[in-house]
């Protein structure tokens, strides 16, 4: 676990004012702290031929990816959600928090993705994640209806789902996923502050500008005071959702990233963002965050080109798990893969990647 996800105090970026207490229960559903930092969107595996979940993979890079200091969100964007019954994502909670329990993780808390067609449905997946041991739900409109969901629908929609998820809401700002709905960030600061059960917010729109924006407001000292929320548990984060802009985006008081890449290179995104916080305030470390942020920039800009079936094909060569999506997303083709692979972009960033995890010597 890294020394900003491990110590207790009050982050560097303030985190609306909130003190962090690991390990220490919430009173309105969240039991773990949520702390700013890395946060993975694991796959979800699948076993070759009949498409079930392969839960044996599914909790080993859960485990590996938390013991770096990254957190783990299930049942996303590139958990596959779309493709996950309710069921599913009841066993996959379940299972991620006992894996986690027996490698001593028992402080690390999960997020799920409980976006859904419907209000209604959205909310039933918040109170299922809940019964199965989450600890936060993150939350997408739905692009079914985009062309139909004005300001005050999509404003209503979030607000209703806060206000009767018993887990703590972040907002998930992905247009590419969601028929283009693009929160702004006037729409988003005015949840933060009239919904005490909204968390965060995770913005894979990647406009800096905006998350520039929602910081200026959130990470003020004044806003903890102002708009508390309600659980003391659970601050509101602002978030990138990509990693290619942390150093920037530390320095704007934002609080951290959900990566997909920190599921292929966690070691390094965890690094990377270490160096960007300890940057504020010791600027001899800011070129070699600046480097390492390069590398990271590139790789993201590289691998996620490669969508679902390019992470996964990755993990494969890395790990020995990883698999293939289930239908109607293919798998990612063989000379595809294999130009992936020898890109300089990935393997400079495995590279570091085996430094970081300890499996080769440092250069």
């Amino acid at each position: 676990m890294s020394a900003h996800a491990g110590t207790n105090g009050v982050h560097v970026n303030g985190v609306n004012g909130v003190h962090r207490v690991n390990g220490t229960n919430g009173t309105s559903g969240a039991s773990r702290p949520l702390t700013p930092g890395i946060y993975a969107p694991i796959p979800t595996f699948f076993q070759p031929g009949t498409e079930d979940l392969d839960l044996e993979s599914f909790t080993a890079h859960v485990v590996r990816v938390a013991k770096s200091g990254v957190r783990p969100l299930l049942a996303g964007s590139m958990g596959e959600a779309h493709h996950l019954s309710h069921a599913e994502r009841v066993v996959l909670i379940k299972a991620a928090r006992r894996a986690l329990d027996h490698a001593g993780l028992s402080s690390t808390p999960i997020v799920a993705g409980t976006g859904a067609g419907s209000t209604r449905e959205t909310v039933e997946l918040c109170k299922e994640a809940a019964d199965a041991g989450a600890d936060y739900a993150i939350v997408i409109a739905s692009g079914y209806y985009a062309g139909a969901l004005n300001r005050k629908a999509l404003k209503a929609f979030f607000a209703e789902v806060a206000q009767k998820s018993p887990l703590p809401v972040i907002i998930y700002n992905y247009p590419g996923a969601s028929g283009g709905i693009d929160l702004d960030s006037d729409l988003i600061t005015e949840l933060a502050t009239e919904c005490p059960n909204i968390a965060g917010v995770k913005l894979t729109c990647g406009n800096v500008g905006k998350l520039t924006r929602i910081c200026a407001t959130v990470s003020d000292p004044s806003f903890a005071s102002q708009y508390p929320r309600l659980n003391k548990n659970a601050p509101f984060l602002v978030l990138g959702g990509f990693i290619d802009f942390i150093l920037p985006s530390t320095f704007v008081n934002a609080h951290g990233a959900i990566t997909g890449l920190a599921n292929v290179a966690p070691y390094t995104i965890q690094r990377l963002y270490e160096l960007s916080e300890a940057a504020r305030t010791d600027l001899s470390l800011l070129p070699e965050a600046q480097r390492l942020q390069g590398i990271v920039a590139r790789a993201d800009f590289t691998i996620a080109k490669a969508g679902i079936s390019g992470t996964k094909a990755l993990l494969e060569k890395l790990y020995g798990y990883g698999g293939v999506p289930r239908k109607p997303l293919p798998p990612i083709e063989h000379e595809v893969l294999a130009a992936l692979w020898e890109h300089p972009h990935t393997q400079d960033i495995v590279r570091v990647e085996r430094e970081l995890s300890g499996k080769v010597p440092a250069a």
